[in-house]
Parts: structure tokens; C-alpha cells; sequence
């Protein structure tokens, strides 16, 4: 009988937390369900194991064990697409990968609270790429960062104590520079031109929204994203939106920005780099991401290792190339999309309060 209320408790929870996403709630605690689907997808298949040991009796079998399958099912649904089993999206360059057309982003959740600037500055210099964001930085991150103005002459900056500040750096060089802040105060959005070693370039949209809490709504980030999206898909120019979007890449909201941006991502078709959370192996999901358009074609992508953040950085490399090529389009929005976005926007522009505060996990 103890086997079977606790099973039953469990399929209760895990059926509630798969399910209450789909409301489109902003709630954090909504949203956050969305977060651990491999973790709860991994407890549901062992309570599916071990239902029809525990529980003998047909008429108390069935519930959880139907209920087990069914969370089961949703989750798969979710994450599948970062497996093999779906088609990729990015197409594979198969071109001089050191070429001028090619370029390489380092995204890097420092997390404040964290001082090791020099095992950042060891990992930022191992990875050697192009463009190197940093996010979380304050005053003291600017500070020991600033030897990278060494071989990075190009900087964009907005150090803050709020967890929200952002540095860019650029050994190539950067034009049309603005700082938005698209949804909340002092969460800026870094979009400049970035000019090639060939003479082309691109746009990049530099993005680090508040995460979702259980205190809080998620308005300020969906609306950021929401924002970001429309920017891009409006674009002239070849387009990467990259960062630390406080989202999974399977959460409805991160569907929506894409479907809205048509902005593909590398990941889909070729596993989960989960980025956070760094310091628990048990408890880890995609949150850094990087999206781009089909001008691009992906050449690596890999996860950096940990420097004390509860963030692993991870670097993309892409060739930006003469004509658009997809393996598989991303779903065209629709007017349920349109209408989504337009209350999202609506909800952001009526918030009254200042972006979740620094270290929100203390």
C-alpha cells in the first residue's frame, strides 16, 4: 500500500509538471516545469519499471502506469528533436572551415558572484574565437577581462551589479553598434554588425533576459525574446541571435521565437549541450544558445569547460556562405503565433517591477 501511494504521488506530480506548460501561464513556476524534462522523463520511466512489481492488483495498476506513459511520451515529444531520431536543421559546411567567411562566437555565463578571472581568461584564450560574450559581468568582471583587449580591440560594454551586465568581445571589427534594452531596465541587447576578414557582414543579436523564479512572472524574458525575434526576422542582413536565454531549447517559448524568427537551430538532430546547471551533473539542460539564418552553415559546436560558473560556456563556429542553404525548414508562424507574441508585449509593457536581482538562487 506504501508503494502505491507513493506511486500514485508521483504520477500525480510528474503528470501536473508535463502537462501545466501547455496553460501558457508566464508564472515562473510555470514556466520552469518546462526545465527539467530529461530529469522527470528518466524518473517516469523508472516508476513505469517498477509500477507492475510494486502494484500487483489490475485495478490499481493501470492509473499510474497509463499515467507514467503518458509523461513519458510528452517529454519524448520535447527533447526528441535534439537526438538523432530528428532531421538537422543547420547544414554541415563542407568548406574551408579557417576561411575568411567563417567565424567563431564563445557565449560565457560568468556568473557574478564568481572571481576566478583568470581560469575564464585561460578557457576564453584556449577557445580563441572571433566573438566572445560574457554575461553577469559587473565592474570587477570588466576589470579582469580587460587583458583580452590585448588580441580583442573591439568591445562593446555594459558592466552591471544587477546579474544583467554584458561585455562583447571582437577581434573583428563591429559597426552600426546599438544597446537596447527591449524589455526591462538595465537588461541591455547588444546588436551590431559584425565585418568579416572577407568584407561581408552579419548582424549579431546579443541576449541575456531575467530566468523565470517561483516569486516572479516570466514576462520580462518572454518579451525579450519576443522582441529579439521580430528584429531578426525583419533584418536585411544575415542574422545569429546568441546568448544566455534563461529558456530550454525545447520550452514553448523558445519554439515560438523561432518560429517567429525563422531562425534555425544547430543543436536540433544533434544533442542537448546543456550548459546549466554546471556545478550539479544531475540537473543540467540547454540554456546558452545560439540561433542562426540559413546563410549560415555550421561548422562545431562544443561546450568549454567549467570555470566555477554554474554556466559552461559554449562555442559555435559558421561559415557565412554565398546562398542561403537548410536542411529543414523551421514551422512558419501562424496567426495564434502573431496574437501570442502581441500579449506578451502587452503584458511586459505593463510590468511594474525591476528585473529579478543578482545571485536570484541564494
Amino acid at each position: 500500500m506504501i508503494a502505491l501511494t507513493i506511486l500514485t504521488v508521483l504520477a500525480v506530480i510528474l503528470g501536473l509538471a508535463a502537462l501545466v506548460p501547455f496553460t501558457r501561464i508566464s508564472h515562473g513556476v510555470v514556466r520552469m516545469c518546462e526545465f527539467p524534462r530529461l530529469q522527470m522523463a528518466a524518473i517516469a520511466f523508472v516508476c513505469l519499471l517498477a509500477t507492475p512489481v510494486l502494484v500487483t492488483d489490475p485495478v490499481w495498476l493501470y492509473p499510474p502506469l497509463f499515467t507514467f506513459i503518458v509523461v513519458l511520451a510528452i517529454h519524448a515529444y520535447a527533447i526528441g528533436q535534439f537526438t538523432p531520431i530528428r532531421k538537422p536543421q543547420s547544414h554541415v559546411y563542407d568548406g574551408d572551415v579557417d576561411g575568411d567567411n567563417v567565424v567563431s562566437v564563445l557565449s560565457c555565463n560568468v556568473k557574478m558572484s564568481n572571481r576566478d578571472y583568470e581560469r575564464c581568461l585561460a578557457m576564453a584564450r584556449r577557445a580563441d574565437a572571433d566573438l566572445a560574450l560574457f554575461m553577469e559581468t559587473d565592474e570587477g568582471w570588466a576589470e579582469g577581462l580587460s587583458p583580452l583587449k590585448q588580441t580583442y580591440p573591439h568591445v562593446i560594454s555594459r558592466p552591471y551589479d544587477n546579474s544583467y551586465g554584458m561585455i562583447l568581445y571582437s577581434r573583428l571589427e563591429l559597426e552600426n553598434v546599438e544597446v537596447k534594452f527591449l524589455a526591462m531596465d538595465k537588461v541591455p541587447c547588444f546588436i551590431c554588425d559584425v565585418r568579416l576578414k572577407n568584407g561581408r557582414s552579419f548582424r549579431i543579436y546579443c541576449v541575456h533576459p531575467e530566468p523565470p523564479v517561483p516569486n516572479a512572472d516570466s514576462s520580462g524574458r518572454d518579451a525579450e525574446l519576443i522582441r529579439v525575434a521580430k528584429l531578426a526576422r525583419e533584418d536585411s542582413k544575415p542574422s545569429i541571435v546568441c546568448g544566455d536565454l534563461n529558456d530550454v531549447a525545447w520550452s514553448h517559448t523558445t519554439r515560438l521565437f523561432q518560429r517567429l524568427s525563422q531562425l534555425l537551430d544547430p543543436r536540433v538532430g544533434r544533442g542537448f549541450y546543456n550548459t546549466f546547471d554546471a556545478r550539479y551533473p544531475v540537473l543540467r539542460w540547454p540554456l546558452d544558445h545560439l540561433f542562426h539564418d540559413e546563410h549560415f552553415s555550421l561548422v562545431t559546436i562544443r561546450r568549454c569547460e567549467h570555470i566555477k560558473s554554474d554556466h559552461f560556456p559554449i562555442f559555435f563556429k559558421l561559415a557565412l556562405t554565398s546562398s542561403p542553404t537548410v536542411i529543414d525548414d523551421v514551422e512558419a508562424p501562424n496567426g495564434e503565433d502573431h496574437a501570442e507574441a502581441e500579449d506578451i508585449k502587452k503584458q511586459a509593457d505593463e510590468l511594474d517591477r525591476k528585473a529579478v536581482g543578482t545571485d536570484w538562487e541564494k
